[in-house]
């Protein structure tokens, strides 16, 4: 049973550098997540972090809204106008919970943030996101124009797989479907395949070749921050054994997509992990 709540945040853009080290900042319209069953998605890291303890249960079964972040962000993008800094400005949106919950439908706070964006726009935003909801919000992300990537995540083309790993997560047709919309109003439009679960290479390239202008590959070794060691701490690799899918959960299990991809897209259109996500 999900729970949800509302707080009022005290700033909206968060300066950020790590992993992320190419946005100044990030921005998380909700804290927690109702994607995953109780303890959330198998490989997500946040559940780990100090945010988990947010509120009480386990991550993935509550939802807290920051009921004030539209406004907070736009005293802080006026801010950042001031100081003649918005141009500069790069933003990742969002780095820890998906800002397409289902509270979304209701609260609007991430379509509020975007027509913040939108009257004061900076230089990138990357929305990231495996929610269709995003397809809502169609209308300003075409006003947005170059100011926005729209980031779908989409781990693998195998259903079955899908079905394994995220059973509560959007299916991968949908998801798919939503990439192709986006891209086809305009919308500069990214997947994101990260982290990379057991695929279809030539078939998931041919498939991405016609929803996405580009995709970043991201791997539990490259995309976890300590070479793999956070993905076995919370088990994938016992997972994976369980499954059948041992031979995914390995360095270098990219290498055949990551081909793929290029012989179908070209090297232009095909980034990796961090260097890949920071290109904007």
């Amino acid at each position: 049973m999900k729970s949800y709540a509302m707080r009022n945040a005290t700033r909206a853009l968060t300066a950020t550098g790590g992993f992320l080290r190419g946005f100044g900042f990030s921005l998380n319209p909700y804290i927690g997540c109702a994607f995953g069953d109780a303890g959330g998605c198998p490989f997500c890291y946040v559940r780990t972090l100090p945010v988990a303890n947010a509120a009480e249960g386990d991550w993935g079964t509550w939802v807290i809204a920051k009921a004030n972040l539209p406004e907070l962000l736009d005293k802080e993008l006026a801010s950042l106008a001031r100081a003649g800094k918005l141009a500069d400005t790069t933003v990742f949106m969002s780095s820890a919970t998906d800002p397409y919950q289902g509270l979304e439908r209701r609260l609007r706070i991430t379509r509020r943030s975007l027509e913040k964006f939108l009257e004061r726009p900076p230089r990138r935003v990357l929305l990231q996101t495996r929610s269709p909801l995003i397809e809502r919000d169609l209308e300003l992300l075409c006003r947005l124009g170059r100011h926005v990537i729209a980031s779908i995540t989409v781990e693998t083309n195998d259903e079955q797989v899908r079905r394994a790993l995220t059973p509560t997560s959007p299916s991968i047709a949908r998801r798919l479907q939503t990439a192709r919309r986006l891209r086809e109003a305009g919308v500069f439009t990214q997947l994101a395949i990260a982290p990379m679960m057991p695929n279809e290479p030539a078939r998931f390239a041919a498939i991405i070749d016609q929803v996405a202008d580009r995709v970043v590959v991201d791997t539990y070794f490259d995309g976890d921050g300590a070479n793999g060691r956070r993905s076995r701490a919370l088990g994938i690799d016992a997972l994976y054994q369980r499954l059948g899918y041992e031979n995914w959960f390995r360095r270098g299990a990219e290498a055949d997509l990551v081909s793929a991809l290029r012989a179908r897209l070209g090297t232009g259109r095909v980034l990796f992990s961090g260097e890949g996500f920071n290109d904007v």
